[in-house]
């Protein structure tokens, strides 16, 4: 019988999170999930309860650089060896918001809370037989970078704003995978495709119109599972690797440049650097 492991989940009392929870749950894993629901995460513990495994969660707001610097620190005393972190957390902004740290929200949430814990989290994940950081973001789209821009300051549209801090999540691997895979941590980019989950956000009338036709016809969260276990359970060799769904991703073609990669990974330590601890 394989001895039980334990995976982080951001975003993980909804959707694609809760799925992969669950399904970690059923099998004996420890799952720390991360969320801002309390009711959720009560939800999730009760589930857990009656489960071959176990469950924790740490209530965040992972939009804010100072609660990311919280749960990686409180995470790794609890957990000296994590097995994996899979990041599912976002949340669609409509109108443009800035967070009270300064921080366009979807810039905050979607990329620095997951370069954040990714970092943060290294040295738990370094002790695990073969960890992985598995980062569903929806890796491989041709969004230009305006590098005068990068929080979206200039004629704000959501879509746009989700799409382009995907990007930066694509360089984020490249850049994790380029300073740490010489060690044993694999970096993992995932698409899910079009899928039926919470997809929580505030939304303008034609937007959320729009999201729930999309929802209708989307695949349900639990399709998801299997091809995450699959990475979870056996990390891909390579230091960095994407993947929609089952299929491979190549990731030495244009989309993931070394060079905006270093140059992006330069801009974010800039930016958080006042926010150090």
């Amino acid at each position: 019988m394989a001895s039980s492991k334990t995976f982080v989940i951001t975003g993980g009392t909804d959707g694609i999170g809760a799925a992969v929870a669950r399904a970690l749950l059923r099998r004996g894993d420890h799952v720390a999930v991360v969320g801002t629901d309390p009711a959720k995460g009560a939800g999730l513990l009760r589930e857990a309860a009656g489960s071959a495994g176990s469950a924790s969660f740490l209530p965040a707001d992972l939009s804010l650089v100072s609660e990311n610097r919280r749960v990686a620190r409180e995470l790794a005393a609890a957990h000296p060896v994590i097995d994996g972190l899979v990041l599912c957390a976002r949340f669609y902004q409509a109108h443009r918001r800035v967070t009270p740290e300064g921080f366009e929200h979807n810039f905050a949430l979607f990329y620095l809370s997951r370069w954040l814990l990714g970092y943060g989290l290294l040295g738990s994940l370094e002790r695990a037989e073969a960890p992985v950081v598995l980062n569903v973001a929806g890796p491989g789209h041709a969004t230009p970078i305006d590098w005068d821009d990068l929080q979206t300051a200039r004629e704000y549209d959501g879509g746009r704003a989700m799409s382009v801090t995907g990007r930066y999540n694509d360089l984020l691997g490249v850049a994790f995978a380029r300073r740490h895979g010489a060690g044993p941590v694999r970096y993992v980019l995932f698409h899910p495709g079009r899928t039926s989950t919470a997809l929580a956000g505030e939304y303008d009338a034609p937007t959320r119109l729009f999201v729930e036709q999309q929802k209708a016809a989307a695949k349900p969260a639990t399709e998801v599972v299997p091809p995450i276990l699959g990475i979870l359970d056996a990390p891909p060799a390579e230091p960095l690797s994407a993947f929609a769904m089952h299929a491979r991703i190549d990731v030495r073609d244009e989309l993931f440049p070394i060079e905006a990669a270093a140059r992006l990974a330069a801009a974010t330590e800039e930016l958080v650097a006042p926010h150090a601890e």
